[in-house]
């Protein structure tokens, strides 16, 4: 049992002033009955309606193919952010990135307001893997290969957990196709570095077995079914 204002403020983009007001007004009913008591009890499941408008579910869980140009983060005094380019509907509602990728990384970014599903996903322990599309100046060779079933080690001594990296198939580029369990800063980029390989376009397809919809274009975002957030924790890859 939650206070009203405080579950009204959690599922909607409404200020503490805001939903006051309206509370008083008696513009806000709980389970069918108008309350003109913002501190008044109520069970999460009750079904709530502002103007007559049911208002959201406490927890949001979203899909985005991020775009090149906007940085992994709630607020930036410079960049663009992937929170500045959500729908209107789910501002002001708490929700974040899960995890980080670059700048000019695209592809698959859960965004959510749910800290513990959050904390799963990125905890170290978790080990879920993430697959990459890297266009590049070059091919791997057998040895780099090798180097990353091994475990990668940058400059400053860093080694990095066994990965997979592969050639893929293309008549016109480069591409190389990594999957890695953990999220070091520009990891997958340092990697290739590594092997004396220049990352010129990266894409992440896929976090466990939860994949990119190719429905999406970049900067749109639609919600997880709940199937969609149990593939995150099973991976395909071995």
């Amino acid at each position: 049992m939650h206070r009203l204002d405080k579950i009204i403020a959690a599922r909607s983009s409404y200020s503490r002033s805001e939903i006051k007001k309206l509370i008083k007004r008696g513009e806000v009913s709980v389970d069918g009955e108008v309350c003109k008591a913002a501190d008044k009890r109520v069970n999460e499941s009750a079904e709530i309606t502002v103007c007559g408008r049911a208002i959201g579910e406490r927890y949001i869980y979203l899909m985005m193919n991020k775009p090149e140009g906007t940085v992994c983060a709630v607020s930036d005094g410079r960049e663009k952010t992937v929170v500045d380019i959500l729908p209107e509907e789910y501002k002001g509602r708490g929700i974040f990135p899960v995890g980080r990728l670059d700048k000019d990384t695209t592809g698959l970014l859960i965004l959510t307001n749910d800290g513990e599903l959050a904390h799963r996903i990125t905890s170290p322990r978790a080990e879920i893997k993430k697959y990459y599309i890297a266009e590049t100046d070059k091919p791997l060779t057998e040895e780099n290969i090798s180097m990353f079933e091994q475990g990668i080690s940058f400059r400053d001594g860093t080694k990095c957990k066994k990965a997979q990296a592969k050639n893929l198939k293309s008549d016109e580029k480069n591409l190389v196709g990594v999957t890695i369990s953990e999220g070091r800063f520009h990891q997958v980029k340092k990697m290739l570095a590594v092997c004396d390989i220049k990352v010129t376009k990266l894409t992440r397809i896929s976090i466990g077995n939860l994949y990119i919809d190719v429905k999406l274009n970049k900067g749109e975002c639609r919600k997880l079914s709940n199937i969609e957030i149990n593939q995150i924790f099973f991976s395909n890859f071995n």
